[in-house]
């Protein structure tokens, strides 16, 4: 009895079974009309694997009473796990598809962050509840004491937001749990499905984009993401998008264009990536394409600053029709702390930077780079 020992490494392989290994051993018991393709009529790599059997068992005789036997082995391939459920409604009134989407709920509510300059009005505030608490407790009307307290809070908040410095309203702009684009999206849309890929092989998760309906009109919204928690900030880059972030964005703009769909796009980036992978890629490149190609579209484009716009990153999206700024958002050339890094060689003097540069929408609105201010 002689044994046969075949190896297909890649006899014809298909999807999925990138990892399939085979050996086929033969003990020489072959029929008189035996033919290797009788073996295989079910299974996917019968073509190829009879033309390997046929090598292997060529030289030697198919007598009578032969018997002829395969061992397959089969590594499975990586089974896709698919965002999107096994029954789609596919009559959707209104909300956003969430299984296309990365953005949920927050398990636990954010924790309150209080900036440095704020710390004057949380002592007051503390005060009113230290008064309302012993109130309760004692029985006694100290509405007189409340009240005053209160009145100094609210004048006390009114002159701090009134008089905001430009370093405080960079502060304001960063803060930890400013709303994100995709809040705002979710808040003005009626119904929204989250679009991915820049059809290059990647899904830049700092930069999202996708079409929104408002009024019963469909739009194209492009914006830069920051995470709600450290865990999502990671996840996004702290909103920093890579070059396929921008070519992602230039796709759907494309697309829009292609279809008619206005675009609105939200800026809230500390800059474009800057890596040596980034540049490797041509982050300069992609951010050039996006502005030559935006000035260049014909439907209409509104761009709204939501947070902090740093540089050609956020004008790689911000090449607009009209373009409005958050009272207490930001854009500027470089940022406070780098600018006073290369001025004045040291990062203390952030706040005279921040005054120099302009940075505020208030700045932007009178030098009419920004069309309007949204409270």
């Amino acid at each position: 009895m002689t044994t046969i020992s075949l190896v297909a490494g890649n006899c014809g392989r298909g999807r999925g079974y990138e990892d399939g290994r085979f050996e086929f051993r033969s003990n020489l018991y072959l029929g008189k009309d035996f033919l290797a393709s009788d073996l295989f009529n079910n299974n996917p790599f019968r073509r190829r694997a009879n033309e390997c059997l046929s090598k292997a068992l060529k030289g030697f005789e198919n007598g009578n009473g032969r018997r002829f036997r395969v061992i397959a082995r089969v590594k499975k391939g990586k089974k896709h796990d698919y965002p999107w459920p096994d029954n789609i409604d596919l009559d959707i009134k209104d909300g956003h598809l969430t299984y296309l989407s990365h953005f949920k709920p927050l398990a636990e509510k954010p924790k309150p962050v209080t900036l440095p300059f704020e710390k004057p009005l949380v002592d007051l505030e503390k005060k009113i509840i230290e008064v309302c608490r012993m109130a309760d407790e004692t029985g006694l009307d100290f509405t007189d004491q409340i009240g005053a307290l209160e009145n100094k809070y609210q004048q006390a908040l009114k002159d701090l937001y009134t008089h905001l410095t430009p370093i405080q309203r960079l502060a304001i702009a960063r803060h930890p749990n400013r709303p994100t684009a995709l809040d705002h999206i979710l808040n003005i849309t009626e119904k929204w499905v989250e679009l991915h890929g820049d059809r290059a092989g990647y899904d830049d998760p700092a930069m999202v984009t996708g079409i929104g309906t408002m009024d019963g009109k469909s739009y194209m919204f492009i914006g830069q993401q920051k995470g709600r928690n450290t865990k999502e900030n990671i996840f996004r880059n702290f909103a920093m998008p890579t070059p396929h972030g921008y070519r992602k964005a230039l796709r759907m703009m494309k697309y829009a264009d292609h279809h008619g769909l206005p675009i609105i796009t939200f800026v809230d980036t500390p800059g474009a990536y800057a890596d040596l992978k980034s540049e490797e890629l041509g982050q300069g490149e992609a951010i050039a394409h996006n502005l030559r190609t935006m000035f260049g579209l014909k439907v209409p484009i509104v761009t709204v600053v939501v947070g902090e716009g740093g540089s050609g990153g956020a004008l790689a999206i911000a090449c607009p029709n009209k373009l409005f700024m958050l009272e207490n958002s930001v854009l500027y050339v470089a940022s406070p702390e780098a600018c006073a890094a290369i001025l004045w060689k040291s990062s203390q003097a952030a706040p005279k930077a921040a005054e120099k540069l302009r940075i505020t929408a208030q700045e932007h609105y009178k030098r009419k780079i920004a069309d309007g201010i949204i409270p």
